[in-house]
């Protein structure tokens, strides 16, 4: 049986959530369809140590403010599920968890959303699906070669799963940072990190609440056609959160250059060098989840969709967000993902 309603959003993480706020506010019918079977979005699959660049009180969707967590800063992954778990039941969003949206068709002057559970038709849809089930991995020689463990950053949840291994940490990003840091703190993991390019750290004193304001004062540069002021990454790559600084003072966490392939049992450099290795972890980053739209025929060059804040250029019934600041200023993080959330929400408001 197919279903009607005013608005379908695909995704129920904290993209969707805050979409579901402000649809609420705009008296729309709507149902949020989550491939999760619990809430919390990705947060749930996150690594025992990840904690938020934020305090609580700078990390929190619209209407409600993230409580701290008892004795940290900053807080952890599971203390944003417990949050985002809240909020859900706080507003009483129509969210069906466990529901996989496969495709988003035209028809009839609706959006068709195909979900494995069933059909709906909407009159627009928010696409909120984000990156982390969309995890990159390098086309790097010898990769179908190497005999060893090899993971990405959404399989990786503790030392203790690495205990007396000699592991290959691969990525200058957040990610690889905090990871590399989390195995070399340890001290019963024998680690190498190897980034592209030289770790370029951020100032110890930014976190989370600056870069929203560096990544919405470049946002506002160019919408009003001045230079490009370079944002975030202009100011570097690594957020120093306390793990990170801990690990690069006391000299644990030196980089080596990309290796050029892997052996067997190793990872060899071009210099001929080479380091033996029972696992690599791969923190080469995501690419944004939407196969779903793939009937609509919409991507532009590297796979992104045109947009026009959060419109697709060439659906108006179809709005993205969470993916990055091509729909959004910081619209994949907590904090910034309210603003283009309340954007689309009116914008559909007034297309209905």
């Amino acid at each position: 049986m197919t279903q009607h309603v005013d608005v379908v959003v695909v995704g129920g993480g904290q993209a969707g959530l805050a979409a579901g706020y402000h649809l609420r506010r705009q008296g729309l019918d709507f149902t949020v369809l989550d491939a999760e079977a619990a809430p919390g979005g990705s947060w749930q699959h996150m690594w025992d140590s990840l904690h938020l660049f934020s305090p609580a009180e700078y990390s929190s969707l619209p209407g409600r403010l993230m409580p701290a967590q008892p004795g940290e800063t900053y807080p952890g992954a599971g203390h944003v599920v417990d949050y985002l778990s809240d909020y859900e039941k706080r507003y009483d969003l129509p969210v069906l968890h466990g529901t996989r949206v496969d495709a988003v068709r035209r028809d009839a002057g609706r959006l068709l959303v195909e979900a494995d559970t069933g059909t709906w038709r909407a009159r627009a849809v928010i696409s909120a699906t984000g990156a982390w089930s969309r995890p990159f991995l390098p086309a790097v020689p010898g990769r179908n070669v190497f005999t060893g463990r090899q993971l990405h950053t959404v399989n990786y949840r503790s030392p203790a799963d690495f205990a007396g291994q000699r592991v290959i940490v691969v990525g200058g990003g957040n990610s690889g940072a905090q990871i590399a840091a989390d195995l070399t703190l340890d001290g019963h993991v024998d680690v190498t990190w190897v980034t592209q390019r030289p770790p370029r750290f951020l100032p110890d004193d930014i976190d989370g609440r600056a870069l929203f304001d560096v990544a919405t004062a470049r946002r506002r540069a160019l919408d009003a056609g001045r230079s490009d002021t370079g944002g975030v990454a202009s100011l570097g790559d690594i957020v120093a959160v306390p793990r990170v600084r801990a690990a690069r003072d006391a000299g644990l966490l030196t980089a080596k250059p990309m290796f050029a392939q892997l052996a067997a049992t190793s990872v060899r450099w071009a210099d001929g060098s080479h380091a033996v290795a029972d696992a690599v972890i791969w923190c080469t980053g995501f690419r944004p989840a939407l196969s779903h739209l793939a009937p609509l025929n919409l991507r532009g060059p590297h796979g992104h969709i045109p947009t026009d804040g959060t419109r697709a250029l060439g659906e108006p019934r179809l709005h993205l967000l969470g993916y990055g600041d091509w729909t959004g200023p910081a619209s994949a993080t907590l904090i910034g993902v309210g603003r283009p959330a309340r954007d689309a929400a009116r914008a559909i408001a007034q297309l209905l």
